[in-house]
């Protein structure tokens, strides 16, 4: 596969990109119901949260829920569907501590720290997310990921959320950088991939949620993978 040329700086989506979410969000909610007495097969909760959280984080995306009610709404609607009941006061308290806690859990990709260390030599590297600034700033400091990454940039410091085409360009102003001589890298096609496209800027899929593969995308199945390109 033929290497992007021109490329000087590389914008990384964090969650299920380089931060592994779900992994991370298991030991939270691990920890969290044990804390506050939840007593609910994690394994039972997590296949009906997982499908949720991704319904509840469109509906942001698409200016449809605010953060208070993804926040509250995804554990309710989890726990209805497993047909436990829990207090709303409680479910309060735990959509509260998953903020919490959640950046104390710190795994990320295999192969993160070594694709980051062999692009940092090659080019300026940032970060786009809908995350919530200050969780998602705390996820890089705990995971050791901050120092490789020039400029952060969270939908919140933007006003907008991917795909909207105002972050990647606030993003590109931040970096000083243009869409002819960037990439961006992300998980959901959506919002990272179609998002980036549509404003000229290039893009590549970190396939993490398996979905079929469209010709004239660039697609990997491991970050290691990026090296093909970059």
């Amino acid at each position: 596969m033929p290497k992007t040329n021109k490329v000087e700086h590389v914008f990384f989506d964090l969650d299920h990109t380089l931060w592994d979410f779900d992994k991370n969000s298991a030991l939270t909610f691990d920890f969290i119901f044990k804390k506050h007495q939840v007593k609910t097969n994690l394994n039972d909760f997590l296949r009906f949260y997982e499908p949720i959280n991704l319904k509840y984080w469109k509906l942001y995306r698409d200016e449809k829920v605010t953060k208070e009610d993804l926040r509250y709404s995804r554990l309710k609607e989890t726990f209805d569907a497993l047909q436990f009941t829990v207090k709303d006061q409680v479910i309060n308290q735990l959509s509260e501590d998953y903020i919490t806690y959640l950046s104390s859990f710190n795994n990320v990709f295999d192969g993160t720290f070594e694709i980051l260390d062999y692009l940092k030599s090659k080019y300026k590297l940032h970060i786009i997310t809908n995350g919530f600034k200050d969780a998602q700033n705390n996820k890089l400091k705990s995971s050791k990921l901050d120092h490789y990454f020039e400029t952060v940039t969270s939908a919140e410091a933007a006003g907008v959320k991917k795909p909207n085409p105002h972050i990647f360009n606030f993003a590109l102003n931040s970096a000083q950088a243009e869409t002819q001589n960037s990439i961006m890298i992300g998980d959901n096609y959506e919002a990272d991939i179609l998002g980036a496209l549509d404003i000229g800027l290039d893009a590549i899929c970190f396939n993490y949620h398996k979905v079929e593969e469209l010709p004239g995308i660039k697609f990997i199945n491991h970050l290691s993978d990026i090296k093909k390109y970059l």
